[in-house]
């Protein structure tokens, strides 16, 4: 697959993702407050950009994952 050729224009599309990027962040909101208590709060005693930075590399590794395991399926 090559990387650098841009995507088409998209299509009407049926759903409204918005609407269920909403609903996850709440769903993770919660997820988060029963695991550690607490929602996120600002001067919580972390640095809130290493977690970011550490969270996109993840990100990246499942990103990158999912299109080589597409492309192993169009073999």
């Amino acid at each position: 697959m090559n990387m650098s050729i841009p995507e088409p224009k998209p299509l009407a599309g049926t759903l409204r993702v918005l609407e269920f990027v909403v609903q996850d962040f709440k769903d993770r909101a919660e997820f988060g407050f029963k695991k550690y208590q607490t929602y996120l709060k600002t001067n919580n005693g972390r640095d809130a950009l290493m977690d970011a930075y550490q969270e996109a590399i993840d990100l990246v590794m499942y990103l990158r994952q999912a299109i080589l395991e597409r492309e192993m399926k169009e073999l």
